[in-house]
């Protein structure tokens, strides 16, 4: 069977043609233009703004123009995530989906079920002949995973609708009225390299085999973080050892929580045995705390060939992983408002060393400012005790819930209709673009749903193929029973 064989066939067909688009974040140029065609194939009114979101606007079916006017919206853009020994190129190739009983995962990759089951389900909404809707507006953005670019951009006015249904929530038989914000930090040091001296051995220490995931959806999972296991493992090393700090590189996306990490070393010849037991020590321990989370963790040492030509120089090293090891990471506190909902986090995303520069980029999410600033402080505190430069960045507002919300309770109506119960009404500690939109138009109603996705921002992320058909049904019969203006 393939992707196009599923129910419903609709939004399994405009799934998989988006899989065959290249559209990681920033480079989803591609995808944008495939959408802006899509409209217009259709006859359909269909706007591309300066940044590149598309809206498309449906008339309302015969009988239901007198309806409130209905904003389906979801990103374009996919995080470009795959496996050490996959070989794809995210602005070229497409994605290689395959069944799995009850699921569609990705050979290698991610999928980009985030968000193109959002956006797939949004075309097909536009696409069907045989929905009774009011008035519907389509509205795709650009770059949601790297900085919400899209949405910040999109300006007031444009839409015409009173009702935003985010289409980017992922599991099935809940309802999102609320989210967190998001703040970037960058701290950023210079080094100098100095010439190896005799008398040491290269060695490459890799920290694999973790499952990473999404840094807002995945954090309360407690999953184990490359960038902080590999700063535990060379502290003692550089501290104790006098091993030499060569390069290092951990994590690739600040949303995603990184699952690999490789630091060049060089090793006093007569401390080689010391540090293979140190490194050792660490794998044990890591194996054994995270026994449950991160099955397959691994630290290693493995010895080089050739030694490098220099090192970086002084107590910079030592200074860079002290703060690394420092810096807050995981789940800071959970929400006491709203019980199992993670209040506050940071994501220690990357760390490298790159021409001149160490860099350490982390990613901040809470749905409590005060709390989100209180954290940022902590973080800048042991950067800057460590001589790092830092910059704040990307900072966007959360999303207040509002429980008083009428599209809400028509949603839950109808999800009690079809399925005989009512769906859990959450908050979610990811950056929906709900908050920045609803800034631009303050009086929307907003409400968040979508399908299982499990394990998003990783090469793990794989769909729930029943949860897909029971949301379908979900959106369009809400889109049915929207009330009257």
């Amino acid at each position: 069977m393939e992707l196009k064989d599923l129910n419903p066939q609709l939004v399994w067909k405009n799934f998989y043609a988006l899989t065959q688009i290249p559209r990681p974040s920033k480079k989803e140029g591609k995808a944008v233009e495939f959408l802006y065609e899509f409209g217009k194939s259709l006859g359909l009114e269909t706007i591309k703004d300066e940044v590149g979101n598309i809206i498309i606007r449906k008339p309302a079916t015969p009988g239901m123009e007198n309806r409130k006017g209905v904003i389906l919206q979801g990103h374009i853009d996919m995080v470009p995530q795959k496996n050490a020994d996959k070989v794809h190129d995210f602005e070229n190739d497409p994605i290689e989906a395959w069944i799995d009983g009850e699921w569609v995962r990705a050979k290698g990759t991610t999928l980009g079920a985030d968000n193109g089951l959002g956006v797939a389900v949004a075309m097909s909404v536009l696409e069907s002949k045989d929905l009774k809707h009011g008035p519907v507006e389509v509205l795709v953005t650009v770059d949601e995973e790297t900085g919400m670019t899209g949405a910040r951009a999109l300006k007031p006015g444009i839409l015409e609708g009173d009702i935003l249904i985010n289409l980017d929530s992922e599991t099935e038989g809940e309802l999102y009225v609320g989210c967190a914000g998001g703040l970037d930090i960058t701290a950023s040091m210079p080094y100098k390299t100095v010439s190896a001296e005799p008398g040491y051995k290269p060695f490459m220490l890799t920290v694999k085999g973790l499952k990473g995931g999404h840094s807002g959806m995945d954090i309360i999972l407690y999953r184990a973080n490359a960038n902080k296991i590999m700063a535990r493992t060379l502290l003692p090393l550089l501290r104790d050892m006098g091993v030499r700090l060569v390069s290092i590189d951990g994590g690739s996306l600040r949303n995603a929580i990184p699952r690999e990490a490789f630091a060049q070393i060089l090793v006093p010849e007569d401390k080689v045995a010391e540090v293979m037991e140190s490194v050792d020590a660490v794998c044990a321990a890591v194996r054994s705390e995270y026994a449950v989370t991160d099955p397959d963790a691994a630290v290693s040492a493995e010895a080089l060939d050739s030694v490098p030509a220099g090192y970086i120089a002084g107590e910079t090293a030592l200074a860079a992983v002290r703060a690394v090891s420092g810096c807050p990471d995981g789940v800071w506190r959970m929400s006491d408002a709203m019980p199992g909902l993670v209040e506050t986090s940071n994501n220690t995303a990357i760390v490298k060393s790159e021409n001149g520069s160490l860099f350490v980029k982390t990613l901040m999410r809470s749905s409590v400012d005060s709390a989100k600033d209180a954290m940022a402080e902590e973080a800048r505190a042991v950067f800057e005790l460590a001589g790092f430069k830092v910059e704040y960045s990307g900072g966007y507002p959360g999303w207040a819930p509002d429980n008083s919300s009428p599209v809400l309770h028509v949603m839950k109506d109808v999800y009690k209709g079809l399925y005989g119960k009512e769906p859990a009404v959450m908050a979610i500690h990811a950056g929906l673009e709900c908050g920045i939109l609803g800034g631009a138009y303050p009086h929307w109603d907003m409400v968040s749903c979508g399908p299982t996705i499990l394990s998003p921002h990783s090469p793990d992320e794989r769909t729930n193929i029943p949860s897909v058909e029971k949301w379908w049904k979900f959106v369009t019969a809400t889109l049915e029973n929207i009330p009257e203006k």
